[in-house]
């Protein structure tokens, strides 16, 4: 592609007020609005003095900065641009929105996180951004994430287990097995603190949205539903977290420590090689005559008691599962040989139910837990790529913006019809719902958008609009 020849381009003037940048927000906004978000907002928050003034609506601006691409108080000057003022009610100037976040202390941050538990259940009764959470197994995975911050000044910041100096996130995220993952509930907490710190609470807050999401959807329960799995690391591998989702009836896969405790549960499988399962793993081939996988992976499990050595009220008795894989790593005596391979092991600990998921599936189930990591990925990708303020309170405030920012972004996607949009990031909604150019024209009081011809996205996006305005007839682009 290259500039016109018989066209050349001579000036550039910023001189049109019926034309927006983002008329996305349009359908999103209004997604967001019929959640609830605004109503919800201006319920929950009682933010002090004037710059606490219309929260639900200031919230809305934060929400829809944030998706429209924001990453900092600055970025939100995106929603007053030509014609935004005229499609939308009041987008506050970020220094008004800057003020009203550092007015926010920890109770008013809990309360913000009311309110983005309430707008996820308001999204999945008109979007499917949770379908299949009434059927089939639910994953929710836990896990925290260093968010960087340079400069000594932004409270709360510190050295933790990255070595980078920053702000600790912890994110609870749910998973079906026809939806993507969307954030149940987050905590902003000092960049020093322990993974598992505050863990247990958080755990108990995500299982409760899940009942309600999945009683929300219909969904069987008493004895009959499925359990929900809770996903880990071996960081939240402890009573306080475990013991959490156990009161909550919800079943555990935790990865676990190599410690002498567990060492000796691996020396008991080693004893019988025949327990060794093969798996599909790197380098794996499948062998369709003995209809199994040869590979240099294998898995076994052993029955196992967590937390043995605590009172009996806290041991938790289920399975230990452990793959290993040979050991690639040059020893440090090159010239000496081995007369056996050596092994390295990876173990986790499961209450899973040995009819439901077998050795080989719980591993495979377990491994999936790395699906938060694209979770941390995409946020800071996008609103977390910044902690805008030196407030820790604001920062807190912003994260919980930024959760609602991802769901609702993600919530949209899944009204477009388009399975690939359902599962894509939030850089990748935005680039092809969000940001689209469109003049507005003005007739009987009611407002046309017009928007480029040719979009490769069209379809998705007048699917998107006549879902969230309820239209029969696609507007004219």
């Amino acid at each position: 592609m290259e500039l016109s020849h018989t066209r050349p381009v001579a000036a550039a003037r910023f001189d049109d007020p019926n034309l927006v940048a983002t008329a996305g927000l349009v359908p999103v906004i209004a997604l967001a609005q019929a959640s609830g978000l605004l109503t919800l907002a201006d319920e929950h928050l009682s933010v002090p003095t004037d710059k606490g003034a219309n929260a639900g609506r200031k919230i809305g601006s934060l929400v829809g900065g944030m998706v429209a691409g924001a990453d900092s108080i600055a970025d939100l000057g995106i929603l007053r641009h030509g014609a935004m003022g005229t499609v939308f009610d009041r987008p506050y100037a970020p220094s008004t929105l800057g003020s009203f976040l550092r007015e926010f202390t920890f109770g008013h941050v809990r309360q913000l996180d009311a309110v983005a538990s309430r707008v996820l259940i308001g999204l999945a009764d008109r979007t499917p951004v949770v379908a299949g959470i009434d059927a089939g197994r639910v994953l929710v995975d836990i896990d925290d994430t260093i968010i960087e911050v340079h400069g000594h000044g932004k409270q709360g910041s510190g050295y933790g287990y990255s070595g980078v100096r920053g702000l600790n996130a912890l994110l609870a995220t749910v998973t079906t097995q026809t939806a993507a993952p969307v954030i149940l509930t987050q905590r902003l907490r000092r960049g020093a603190c322990g993974s598992a710190r505050g863990a247990a609470r958080m755990v108990a807050d995500a299982l409760t949205t899940v009942d309600r999401l999945r009683s929300q959807a219909g969904g069987a329960g008493g004895d009959g539903a499925p359990k929900v799995l809770m996903r880990c690391d071996s960081a939240f591998y402890g009573h306080p977290t475990v013991g959490a989702a156990i009161r909550a009836g919800a079943d555990v896969s935790v990865t676990v420590r190599l410690t002498s405790t567990i060492k000796r549960a691996i020396a008991s499988i080693d004893v019988d090689e025949s327990a060794w399962t093969p798996i599909e793993y790197t380098d794996a081939v499948y062998d369709e005559d003995t209809d199994t996988w040869i590979s240099r992976a294998e898995v076994a499990e052993v029955p196992f008691t967590a937390f043995a050595s605590q009172k009996k009220a806290h041991q938790i008795p289920g399975r230990l599962v452990v793959r290993r894989i040979p050991d690639l790593r040059p020893p440090k005596d090159q010239g000496q040989g081995t007369l056996f391979d050596i092994w390295r092991f990876h173990a986790f600990f499961t209450t899973t139910d040995p009819t439901d998921l077998d050795t080989v599936a719980a591993d495979k189930t377990h491994r999936g837990h790395a699906v938060i990591e694209q979770v941390h990925a995409d946020l800071k990708n996008s609103a977390l790529a910044h902690l805008p303020s030196n407030s820790f309170q604001a920062n807190a405030a912003w994260l919980v913006a930024a959760v609602m920012a991802f769901n609702l972004t993600r919530a949209a996607a899944t009204l477009t019809g388009d399975p690939k949009l359902t599962k894509a990031t939030t850089g990748t909604i935005r680039r092809t719902l969000v940001s689209v150019p469109a003049r507005i024209a003005s007739s009987a009081r009611r407002l046309t958008l017009h928007l480029p011809t040719h979009w490769p996205w069209e379809t998705a996006w007048i699917t998107l609009f006549d879902n969230t305005f309820g239209r029969t007839q696609p507007i004219i682009a």
